[in-house]
C-alpha cells in the first residue's frame, strides 16, 4: 500500500484535507449546477493552508513538497473535481514556474497573490497552437523597458477568475524572433489590466464550476521586470519553463485518481446496499469482478502519481517520463472507472441527482487538458526508445527509409 511510504506529517495532512474537503461535497452538486467559481471553498482551502502548500516557507508557504499536494488534491477530488483542481493549480504549474526561477519581486508576487486564495492561469493554449505549443502566434515585441503582447489564446483554466496570469508568447526584440518566453501579468482588485480581455468563456461538459475561457491581448503592456527568465535565455529558457507542465500533470493525473476513487466509493456502497433477486447485487460474480478491476486500476493509477509526485527534482518539477506515465494512465483509467460506477447504479446514475454522473462528465477532460493521452504516449515512447519520433507523415517515411537503408547495410 503507498500509505506505508507516508511520512506521519504527510498523514496528517491528508486527514485534515479529507475533513475540509467533505465540506466540497456538500456543495459540489449546487457548483456543478450553477457553474458558478466556488469562492466559499477557496476561502476555506485558503485558510486551512492548501493554497501555495508547495510555496517555500521562506516567502510565506506552507514548504511542502509536491508529494503533499498530491495528498490534498486527491482528497479534494474525490469530493469536488473542481476543487481538487483549485488545489492543482495553486501548489503546481505556473506558481511553480516562477517559484524555480523567478526573481525576488516575482516569487512575492505570486506567493501573496496565490497565498491569498488565487487560483494562478498559465496560458499557452491557442485555436492553432495545443499540443504543438511551439507553434504559438501570440508575440511579445520589446519597446524600450516594455513588451507588448499580442495575440489570443483558448481554454485558459480559470480565465476570468484568476488573478495572476503566466503568459506564453513569442519574443520578438530589435525586430528578430528570440523563442518564446513567460511573461508574468496580474490583475489587480480593480479589473484587468488595460489590453488583457476574457472575450468569452467556454462552455464545457463536465467540471462546470471552473470557468474555461478564450482571453485576448491587445497591446497588453509587460514590464521587462516581469518577464520569466529561466537558465538559457528565451533561445533555451522555454524548455525548462514548460518543465512546470510535469508538475501540472502529476496535479491533473491526480484529479482523474481522486474521482475515480470517489466513483468507486460510491459504486461499493450501491453494491452492498442494493437487493435484486433476494441478495446484494455485490454477490454477483460479474458486478464484483467489475468492482475488482476497478478498484486494482485506482490502486495501481495512485502509486504511478506518487512515484512521480516524488521524482520532483530540486526546481520542483517531477520526472518528464514518470509524469507522463502517470497522466496517461490516470486519465483514461477514471473514465473507465466512473463509467463502470454508473454502470453499477444503472437507471439511477444516469440521473443528474447522482454524484457518479457527475463524475463521469468531469472524468472526460483528463485525457485531453495539459497534454492528450496521445500526445503523451509519443513522449513516454521517445523517453523509453532514447530518440526523438518524427511527428508528420513526411519525417515517418523519412524514417522508414533510413531503417530500412541500415537494414541492408547491416544484412550486408
Amino acid at each position: 500500500m503507498t500509505d506505508d511510504l507516508l511520512t506521519q506529517e504527510q498523514r496528517a495532512l491528508r486527514d485534515r484535507a479529507r475533513e475540509v474537503a467533505q465540506e466540497a461535497a456538500a456543495q459540489a452538486a449546487e457548483t456543478d449546477r450553477s457553474g458558478q467559481y466556488p469562492w466559499p471553498m477557496v476561502k476555506r482551502m485558503t485558510e486551512a493552508g492548501f493554497m501555495g502548500l508547495t510555496i517555500p516557507a521562506e516567502w510565506g508557504g506552507g514548504g511542502g513538497s509536491v508529494m503533499d499536494a498530491a495528498l490534498v488534491v486527491e482528497e479534494f477530488s474525490k469530493a469536488c473535481a473542481v476543487c481538487g483542481r483549485i488545489a492543482v493549480e495553486a501548489n503546481m504549474g505556473a506558481v511553480g514556474a516562477i517559484m524555480a526561477y523567478g526573481t525576488p519581486a516575482q516569487k512575492k508576487l505570486a506567493a501573496g497573490l496565490v497565498r491569498a486564495g488565487d487560483k494562478p492561469a498559465i496560458c499557452i493554449t491557442e485555436p492553432g497552437a495545443g499540443s504543438a505549443a511551439t507553434e504559438m502566434t501570440t508575440t511579445a515585441v520589446r519597446k524600450g523597458d516594455r513588451w507588448i503582447i499580442n495575440g489570443r489564446k483558448t481554454w485558459i483554466t480559470g480565465g476570468g477568475v484568476s488573478r495572476l496570469h503566466l503568459i506564453f508568447a513569442r519574443a520578438i526584440e530589435d525586430g528578430e524572433f528570440r523563442g518564446i518566453g513567460g511573461f508574468i501579468v496580474a490583475r489587480n482588485g480593480e479589473g484587468d489590466p488595460p489590453g488583457l480581455i476574457v472575450s468569452r468563456r467556454i462552455p464545457s461538459l463536465g467540471l462546470c464550476g471552473m470557468p474555461e475561457a478564450e482571453l485576448e491581448f491587445r497591446d497588453l503592456e509587460v514590464p521587462d521586470e516581469m518577464v520569466l527568465r529561466a537558465p538559457g535565455g528565451f533561445a533555451r529558457g522555454f524548455a525548462r519553463l514548460i518543465d512546470a507542465y510535469n508538475g501540472q500533470r502529476v496535479g491533473a493525473a491526480t484529479v482523474a485518481m481522486g474521482l475515480a476513487a470517489g466513483a468507486l466509493d460510491h459504486a461499493l456502497s450501491r453494491a452492498n446496499t442494493r437487493r435484486q433477486f433476494g441478495r446484494p447485487i455485490a454477490e454477483f460474480q460479474g458486478l464484483g469482478w467489475m468492482l475488482a478491476d476497478m478498484s486494482i486500476e485506482v490502486e495501481a493509477s495512485r502509486a504511478l502519481i506518487h512515484r512521480a509526485a516524488r521524482s520532483a527534482g530540486p526546481a520542483g518539477f517531477p520526472d518528464r517520463l514518470a509524469a507522463a506515465q502517470a497522466k496517461v494512465f490516470a486519465s483514461e483509467m477514471a473514465i473507465r472507472v466512473t463509467n463502470n460506477a454508473l454502470q453499477v447504479w444503472g437507471a439511477e446514475g444516469y440521473s443528474k441527482d447522482n454524484p457518479v454522473e457527475r463524475y463521469l462528465r468531469d472524468a472526460r477532460m483528463f485525457a485531453i487538458a495539459g497534454g492528450t493521452a496521445q500526445v503523451l504516449r509519443t513522449q513516454v515512447a521517445e523517453q523509453i526508445l532514447g530518440r526523438k519520433l518524427p511527428q508528420t507523415r513526411d519525417g515517418w517515411l523519412k524514417l522508414i527509409a533510413e531503417e530500412g537503408a541500415a537494414g541492408k547495410l547491416a544484412a550486408d
